[in-house]
């Protein structure tokens, strides 16, 4: 067996046109222009590059792209002021401060001062609280994206079982209640389970976002099974140089998966695109219009 591959760049090319279409909808019959706001704080190098790709792709579909850079020594007063200001400014609809932040800011308490119909990342305690009991909230744009492809993938969830192997709060909690939400029996498993192995071989389903290079072997799928790798981790060749991996070995779990995310080109482009799903998504709320198909949970 070769596993079909679930090509996330084209995907979110494919996201980026339907939100593209829904924002000139939004300029033409409301007058009205989505608007997301980056705040980044210091010159982390990764950050920098994240925070141009935002912006560029925030502005090819026609939305408003507000950016805030400031110093590595903001104050934590300053910070939340600014915040404060985009929550209350009209034009901007999803606020993202860029993680990580500087270690003498309270980075829960940043994202904690975010307008939660503004928050984008999904990552305020109160859209995590909306997520966990199946209310309407903003959602993490790395599940989202995971979930997107399944549906495309599979069409219905419903009944299949679904490892999440990772527990963080950015993608495998949320990822795990997204898959309730669409009616799979999930387990969330983590580097401390008993017998790993035999936990990910019951999946229908594997989503591995553990931070750990090709971690999951072939040998831990069952035949035919979805494999979603959400990991991207740089790792030495032996010629010299680097290579991105994910999380999982790709070429014995595409022997024997059904279908497969590459890394790169596969969950990556998926979160950028989501992020201005997102973004219009809270504008149409804001203005109490319909959501746009397809791109919310």
């Amino acid at each position: 067996m070769t596993a079909t591959v679930i090509d996330g760049k084209a995907f979110a090319a494919k996201v980026r046109n339907q939100v593209g279409a829904h924002v000139a909808r939004l300029k033409e019959d409301h007058g009205i222009t989505p608007g997301l706001a980056v705040v980044l704080v210091g010159e982390d190098p990764a950050s920098e590059v994240y925070v141009r790709s935002k912006g560029k792709m925030t502005v090819e579909v026609g939305m408003a792209s507000f950016t805030h850079r400031l110093d590595a020594d903001t104050s934590e007063a300053d910070l939340l002021a600014l915040v404060d200001q985009l929550n209350n400014d009209p034009n901007v609809h999803g606020i993202l401060v860029q993680l990580p932040l500087p270690d003498h800011l309270d980075s829960d308490l940043v994202i904690n001062s975010i307008d939660p119909a503004k928050d984008v990342d999904g990552f305020h305690i109160s859209n995590v609280g909306l997520l966990g009991t199946g209310q309407k909230s903003m959602v993490p744009c790395t599940p989202l994206g995971c979930l997107m492809m399944l549906r495309d993938h599979h069409g219905s969830l419903s009944g299949m079982n679904a490892v999440v192997v990772g527990r963080s709060n950015i993608v495998g909690k949320p990822m795990a209640q997204l898959l309730l939400g669409d009616s799979c029996t999930v387990t969330i498993a983590h580097s401390r389970t008993r017998d790993l192995a035999a936990v990910v071989r019951q999946a229908d389903i594997v989503v591995a976002a553990v931070g750990r290079p090709e971690m999951v072997p072939g040998d831990w799928i069952k035949p035919g099974a979805t494999v979603i790798d959400v990991g991207i981790n740089r790792i030495d060749k032996p010629e010299g140089g680097t290579r991105l991996v994910g999380d999982v070995a790709y070429e014995s779990c595409a022997a024997v998966a059904g279908a497969i995310t590459p890394v790169p080109g596969g969950v990556g482009p998926m979160t950028i695109a989501c992020l201005l799903a997102n973004t219009v998504t809270a504008c149409c709320r804001a203005h109490g219009l319909a959501e746009p198909d397809g791109l919310t949970a």
